[in-house]
């Protein structure tokens, strides 16, 4: 018992001492410095580069916002839904060739858009000849130059948010419309063109639908489902008037005529 009771205080006595050896010798241990300190700018360059990564930063998170709400990506993504819907082919293409189709077709249409950006905005702020005010409001009206061509002669939308946000009319320059205007009209203006594009692609695959179901009912094979029929009808017609072609060539065509 009195054994244990000294091997126990050896014990505790070395743990005591290993404890403070390796607290004293703590800065030998690791040859890196750990910690976290925050230096004031000293060039106004280091301010330009902080504010940059600043921006940068925002558009990066606001981008999925940006693509779906002020680009051509809305319309281009119903219209193709609707396609697949029509077909009724289920899944095929998939969700992700869809999108990644849409997305692209996206990047084709704006890249007008995005070199206005670039040449009015960007590269004058970067160079230091204009403001971050001015970049933005450079920016900004590049983007609602594309948003409000879009509206053509009907610009019901358009009139509507205008009127809810008590703004004085008639409005002399339609550019100098707030974005917390244009973006809701465009968006409203653009699911209702998708809606009537797609209506247009259904009617033929409708009829084709009907054909085959009038079909069956007259020869007695109610218990067939027509959509086994018509599914390869439909497909063979869609390939015979080259519909990928004609849907790419509507969309981008009704973006940039």
């Amino acid at each position: 018992m009195i054994r244990t009771k000294r091997g126990l205080k050896i014990a505790i006595a070395l743990s005591v001492f290993v404890f403070f050896s390796t607290d004293a010798y703590a800065e030998t241990t690791f040859p890196f410095k750990f910690g976290f300190s925050v230096e004031p700018a000293s060039t106004p360059q280091e301010v330009s580069s902080s504010i940059q990564l600043l921006l940068i930063l925002t558009v990066l998170s606001l981008a999925p916002a940006i693509i779906i709400m002020m680009t051509s990506f809305t319309r281009i993504t119903i219209v193709l839904s609707f396609l697949r819907n029509a077909l009724g082919t289920q899944q095929m293409p998939p969700n992700q060739v869809l999108i990644g189709l849409a997305l692209f077709l996206s990047l084709f249409i704006m890249t007008p858009v995005i070199n206005d950006i670039n040449t009015q905005a960007y590269e004058p702020f970067n160079r230091g000849e204009i403001t971050q005010e001015q970049a933005l409001d450079n920016s900004s009206r590049a983007i609602k130059g594309f948003m409000l061509k879009q509206f053509g002669d009907n610009e019901k939308e358009l009139a509507f948010f205008v009127s809810l946000a008590k703004i004085e009319t008639p409005v002399r320059d339609p550019m100098d419309l707030p974005l917390t205007v244009v973006i809701p009209a465009f968006i409203i203006n653009e699911l209702t063109i998708a809606f009537k594009i797609g209506f247009l692609i259904y009617i033929p695959f409708l009829i084709i639908d009907m054909v085959v179901a009038s079909t069956l009912m007259s020869m007695g094979m109610m218990m067939l489902p027509p959509i086994m029929i018509s599914l390869p009808f439909k497909i063979l017609l869609f390939i015979m008037v080259d519909g990928w072609n004609l849907i790419t060539r509507t969309l981008v065509s009704s973006f940039i005529t």
